[in-house]
């Protein structure tokens, strides 16, 4: 990852100071903002490659702040994680609905914070496209290009997707997912990959991502129906 820059936002000064410390000895250049609308510039500003953000703030919470950079070009494929107090099940869904990568209940560890950025790092292997008929996948734009029609994809959603379509009509349990695209050291919920299910089959079209009740998901490269939800 060669952009180091990491954008903190959240309205408790001295979380800021701690992670902002923390980062910088780990080479990462942090850029802090205390509430939504000096993120939002900060972020079209800089281009941050992560963003570490706070659902409970005043004003602009950061369900809304994300929302808004996913829709900025700037932002759009930058790394979000939501840093939260609330570890209720609805929190970490709607998080992930508003566009976020990733998930940390407060009070955030230094060290296992940091094991995530290094992880995230490590992800530098190449992918290729895949090709099927009327659907190409595209790694390098986290995009899908279907019928002359170019579909941009949150992370999270271009990793799910490419995981299902280099095995096409394999079916992947929620765990095997869960594992493989949010990692083993990660905590997230199973309804979690239902929402990212739901988001592609919204983006690119019921057909291609069937489900099989108590079995789990796949891809179908050339569908002849509508999948079920």
């Amino acid at each position: 990852m060669l952009n180091r820059k990491v954008l903190v936002v959240d309205d408790e000064p001295d979380v800021l100071e701690i992670l902002a410390y923390n980062l910088r000895q780990e080479g990462y250049e942090p850029l802090l903002a205390e509430e939504g609308e000096t993120a939002l510039q900060l972020a079209q500003q800089h281009q941050p490659a992560i963003i570490l953000l706070d659902i409970m703030m005043p004003g602009m919470d950061g369900l809304e702040v994300c929302r808004r950079l996913r829709k900025l070009p700037e932002t759009r494929e930058s790394y979000v994680i939501f840093l939260t107090a609330r570890s209720e099940e609805f929190a970490e869904l709607a998080g992930f609905e508003a566009g976020a990568d990733d998930f940390l209940v407060k009070p955030i560890r230094p060290r296992a914070l940091l094991s995530r950025l290094r992880a995230l790092s490590r992800r530098t292997a190449p992918l290729q496209k895949l090709q099927f008929p009327g659907i190409e996948i595209v790694p390098d734009e986290y995009a899908v290009h279907k019928r002359g029609q170019t579909i941009p994809l949150s992370k999270k959603e271009f990793e799910l997707l490419f995981t299902l379509a280099s095995k096409p009509y394999k079916y992947f349990s929620r765990d095997l997912l869960l594992d493989k695209v949010w990692g083993s050291d990660t905590y997230v919920i199973p309804r979690t990959v239902d929402v990212h299910i739901r988001k592609l089959r919204e983006k690119i079209g019921p057909e291609y991502i069937e489900t099989l009740k108590g079995v789990g998901y796949r891809f179908v490269p050339e569908p002849t129906k509508e999948a079920e939800e």
